[in-house]
C-alpha cells in the first residue's frame, strides 16, 4: 500500500524523529516576498516574520548558574540586541541565545538608559536579522498588536492585543498594552500590524494578569544613536580572578567564589580549549602540582597543565569522557597534539572531586588520581615551572586546592583510616539518631572522617541507584514478557484490553491489570441489562451510544492532547478521556462484551470506528468527537489527502479501500505504542523511546522503522551488541526495503567501535 524506501533512508528517518524539525511551505516564502511593506499581517506572519530577530537574554547569578531570563530583539546584523536593563542584572556575565540555537556572549554593554529601563547588548555575530523600529508618537488607541517573547524559558510565545492606552509611570512615557506580559516576556518587542517595533515589553500590571506595559520605542532611539559601551570585561567586577594570581588565554567564563575556581563557556582555543596560568613562584628541580576538579559534564574535559612553554606548549593531565589523559600540546591545533596516554581508571569518581596530582622530575612525570598512580612518562620534551589549569570543549568544571610544592602530602585518608571509618559504621541502623560513643570515635579521625563517609554514602547511593535500574528493567522484561505471551494466537483472539492494559503496567508497574479488567467486565454487564432478549444490533449500538457517551461521558481530549495518559487504557478509563484509538478500543471492547462486532478503522491521522448494521456495511463513527457519525466521502477525503501526489482512478479505490479495512489488534496496539513513541521523541526520553520499540518490535519484528532506531539509540549508548544483532536480522531477512551494502558497511563500523571499547 505504501511506497517502500531503503533502510538508509529509514535509519535517517528514525534519527531524525528524535528531534523536532520545523518546516515553512514555499506558499509562505512566495508571500513573504510579495507582500507589500504598509500591508497588514496576521499574527501568524508577524511571529514567521519575526522568529529570527527574537533572542533569550541570560544572566549568570552570583553562584555562576543561569539566574536571569528574559527576551530581547536584533536591532541591528551586526550583532545589536534591545533588552530590558532589569533583565541583564547586574555585573553579571550575559549570554544571548539566537533563534537558530547559538548561545553568544555579550562583549560589551553597547548602551544603558536606566531611567527608561533600557539596554542595548554587543555579541560577536553577523548577518542577524534586525526588525524595523516605528514610531511610537503615532500609535492609536485600540489599534491591534502583537508582543512577543520567552516567557518562563519557553522558546517563543506570541499573544495578540491592543494598545490601551499611554501613560506615565514614575516619570516613564509607557504604552499600556491589553495583553499579559510573564515572567522571561520582559526585553521583548510589541509590534504594530506592519511588524515594526513600537515598544517594549517591560513589566506586567500589579494587579491584574492581562494587562502590561512597554517602553516607547522611540526612547531607545537616542542610545543607538549614542550609546554609552561599556566592555564586558569593566562590566563584570564579581567574581573575576586577580591578576596577580592568574593568567587567563583562549577566553571562556573563569570566576572565582568561595575559594573555588568556576570556569564555563566555550573556549577560543581548538577544541574549545582556554587555559588558565598560575603566577605563583614554583620550586626548582622536582616539584608536585595538585588541584581538586569537578566535572559537570560527564563528556567534559578539564584539568591540571605544566611544563607550559607558552599557551600553546605545555602538558596536561586531566579527565576526558570518564577517562583520564596525559597529553602533550606542541601549538594550537589538534595535530599538534600528542596523546601520551588515555585510559580509564576505576577510582575517578564522575560528577564528584576528583584530586588529580604531577610528579615531575627531570627524567619522568608521574600523575596521580586520588592518591593512586595511574600515568608515567620518561617524556622530557617540556621542564618549566609555570603551572596551571585548563579546560575543553563546552565544559563546566570547579577547582579548588590548587597548590604547587616540592612534595605535596596525601589528600586523602589513608587505608588505615578507611578501614577503621568503615568498620565503625558497619552497622549503623537506618533511622534513630547516632550515639555519642560514635561520634567520639569518628572525630579523631579528623579530615579523613567525613570525606570517608561521604565516599561510602556515595557508594551506597550508587549501588541503590543501580538496584533502582535493575528493578525497572525486571519490570519491563515481565511486561515485555507478558506481551508476547497475550499476542501468541490468531489476531482475532488477542485480547485488545488485557494486551492494551499491558502497555499501561509496562509504564507503571502499579497498575493493577486484572482490577481494571474486572471494573471493566462490570460496565460491561450493567451495560448488558439495559438491553432487551433479542436485541438487534441497532439496539445494541444505540445502547452503547447512550451508556459511552451520555452516561459515562467518555470524550477526546482537546485541552492536553499529547499527554501520555490519554495512551494508558487505565487512565483513559479513570478520566473518561483519551485519543481517538484509547477511547475506540474501549468502545470496541465494551462493544463485544454486549455481542456487538465494532471494527476498528485506521484512517490516517484519526483513528474511526464501524459499527455494523443488519443491512448495509455499517456507518463509520468518530468516537472521539462525542460519537459522530463520520460521512464516506469525509473519511475518502482524509485518507486522499495524506498522499503529495493524490491516486486516481483505480489506484484512489484501491487505496481506500484498504485503508477502510478493519484494522488487524497487532496493528491496533503498535499504533497506540506509536502515539507513546511519539510523546516520548518530543520529550527526548530515550529510554521511553526504547521501550517502546523493544515491545513494537516483539509485536511486529517486520517494523523497519523501529528496528532502525533501535539500532540509531544502541549506538549512542554504546550498546554494540544490540546494534549487531539487529543489523544481523535485518540482513537475514533481506527485502527491496534494505541496502545491503550499506547495512554490512554499517556493522563492520560497529564491530570496530565495539572492540575499541573493550
Amino acid at each position: 500500500m505504501l511506497t517502500t524506501q531503503r533502510l538508509s533512508i529509514a535509519l535517517t528517518l528514525a534519527c531524525l524523529l528524535l528531534v523536532p524539525v520545523a518546516t515553512a511551505s514555499a506558499q509562505d516564502a512566495a508571500d513573504s516576498k510579495t507582500s507589500k511593506a504598509d500591508k497588514a499581517l496576521s499574527p501568524e506572519e508577524l511571529a514567521a516574520k519575526a522568529l529570527k530577530s527574537i533572542v533569550v537574554v541570560q544572566f549568570a547569578g552570583r553562584d555562576g548558574r543561569d539566574r536571569g531570563l528574559g527576551s530581547g530583539f536584533v536591532i541591528d546584523a551586526s550583532g545589536l540586541v534591545a533588552t530590558n536593563l532589569h533583565v541583564i542584572g547586574e555585573a553579571r556575565p550575559i549570554t544571548v541565545t539566537t533563534s537558530d540555537g547559538k548561545k553568544h556572549n555579550v562583549t560589551a554593554i553597547h548602551a544603558t538608559e536606566r531611567a527608561m529601563d533600557l539596554a542595548i547588548l554587543k555579541i560577536d555575530a553577523k548577518g542577524l536579522t534586525p526588525l524595523p523600529l516605528g514610531d511610537s508618537t503615532k500609535i492609536r488607541q485600540g489599534q491591534p498588536i502583537v508582543a512577543l517573547g520567552n516567557p518562563l524559558g519557553l522558546k517563543l510565545s506570541v499573544v495578540k492585543g491592543i494598545v490601551s492606552g499611554s501613560r506615565e509611570i514614575e516619570g516613564k512615557p509607557m504604552i499600556q498594552l491589553a495583553v499579559p506580559i510573564e515572567e522571561g516576556n520582559s526585553g521583548g518587542p510589541a509590534l504594530d500590524s506592519q511588524g515594526r517595533v513600537i515598544g517594549i515589553l517591560t513589566m506586567k500590571h500589579r494587579y491584574t494578569d492581562n494587562l502590561g506595559f512597554a517602553v516607547a520605542i522611540n526612547a531607545l532611539k537616542p542610545l543607538i544613536k549614542k550609546p554609552n559601551p561599556i566592555p564586558i570585561g569593566r562590566w563584570l567586577t564579581i567574581g573575576t580572578l586577580d591578576d596577580a594570581d592568574w593568567a587567563i588565554h583562549y577566553g571562556a567564563r573563569w570566576r572565582q567564589r568561595a575559594g573555588r575556581i568556576h570556569v564555563e563557556g566555550q573556549g577560543s582555543g581548538f577544541g574549545g580549549r582556554a587555559v588558565c596560568f598560575s603566577k605563583h613562584e614554583t620550586p626548582k628541580g622536582t616539584f608536585e602540582v595538585q588541584v581538586r576538579v569537578k566535572l559537570h559534564d560527564n563528556d567534559g574535559a578539564a584539568g591540571l597543565i605544566f611544563g607550559v612553554d607558552d599557551k600553546d606548549r605545555h602538558y596536561g593531565f586531566y579527565p576526558t569522557s570518564g577517562q583520564m589523559r596525559l597529553t602533550r600540546f606542541d601549538g594550537p591545533t589538534v595535530n599538534d597534539w600528542a596523546i601520551l596516554k588515555t585510559l580509564p581508571v576505576p577510582s575517578y569518581r564522575p560528577g564528584d572531586w576528583n584530586t588529580l596530582k604531577v610528579r615531575v622530575t627531570p627524567e619522568k612525570i608521574s600523575c596521580f588520581l586520588n592518591d593512586k598512580l595511574v600515568i608515567e612518562t620518561n617524556d622530557t620534551r617540556y621542564r618549566t615551572r609555570i603551572c596551571g589549569l585548563a579546560k575543553f570543549r563546552h565544559t563546566r568544571a570547579e577547582y579548588r586546592s590548587f597548590r604547587v610544592a616540592r612534595q605535596l602530602p596525601p589528600a586523602g585518608p589513608t587505608e588505615k583510616a578507611i578501614a577503621t571509618i568503615t568498620a565503625l559504621v558497619k552497622d549503623l541502623p537506618g533511622d534513630g539518631q547516632v550515639s555519642d560513643d560514635l561520634l567520639d570515635k569518628l572525630v579523631p579521625q579528623g579530615e579523613s572522617g567525613p570525606q570517608v563517609l561521604r565516599d561510602r554514602a556515595r557508594l551506597l547511593e550508587q549501588q541503590a541507584t543501580r538496584l533502582r535500574e535493575l528493578a525497572g528493567q525486571v519490570h519491563q522484561r515481565r511486561a515485555l514478557e507478558a506481551i508476547a505471551t497475550a499476542i501468541k494466537q490468531p489476531d482475532a483472539k488477542i485480547d485488545l484490553l488485557h494486551t492494551a492494559m499491558l502497555i499501561a503496567w509496562l509504564d507503571n508497574d502499579e497498575v493493577d491489570v486484572e482490577a481494571y479488567r474486572q471494573q471493566f467486565d462490570r460496565m460491561g454487564a450493567k451495560l448488558k441489562t439495559t438491553l432487551p432478549k433479542d436485541a438487534t444490533d441497532e439496539q445494541k449500538a444505540a445502547a452503547l451510544e447512550k451508556y459511552f457517551f451520555k452516561e459515562q461521558g467518555f470524550h477526546g481530549s482537546r485541552i492536553d492532547y499529547y499527554s501520555r495518559s490519554n495512551s494508558y487504557l487505565n487512565e483513559v478509563i479513570d478520566d473518561r478521556e483519551g485519543l481517538p484509538i484509547s477511547l475506540s478500543v474501549v468502545f470496541m471492547e465494551l462493544g463485544r462484551r454486549i455481542g456487538l462486532d465494532v471494527q476498528g478503522i485506521g484512517i490516517p491521522g484519526h483513528f474511526v470506528v464501524r459499527i455494523p448494521a443488519t443491512n448495509g456495511p455499517g456507518r463509520l463513527v468518530d468516537v472521539f468527537d462525542g460519537g459522530r457519525t463520520m460521512p464516506q466521502v469525509e473519511a475518502e477525503r482524509r485518507i486522499i489527502e495524506r498522499f503529495q501526489q493524490p491516486p486516481t482512478g483505480e489506484k484512489r479505490k484501491q487505496v481506500i479501500a484498504e485503508f477502510l479495512e478493519t484494522a488487524k489488534r497487532k496493528a491496533i496496539l503498535v499504533r497506540m505504542l506509536g502515539n507513546l513513541s511519539g510523546s516520548a521523541q518530543q520529550r527526548s526520553d530515550e529510554a521511553a523511546i526504547r521501550r517502546y520499540a523493544d515491545v513494537i518490535l516483539t509485536i511486529d519484528p517486520t517494523n523497519f522503522t523501529q528496528r532502525g532506531m533501535r539500532i540509531q539509540l544502541s549506538l549512542r549508548s554504546g550498546r554494540y551488541q544490540q546494534a549487531l544483532a539487529d543489523i544481523d536480522w535485518l540482513l537475514e531477512h533481506q527485502t527491496d526495503v534494505i541496502d545491503v551494502t550499506r547495512l554490512r558497511e554499517l556493522r563492520q563500523q560497529v564491530e570496530q567501535a565495539k572492540a575499541s571499547q573493550r
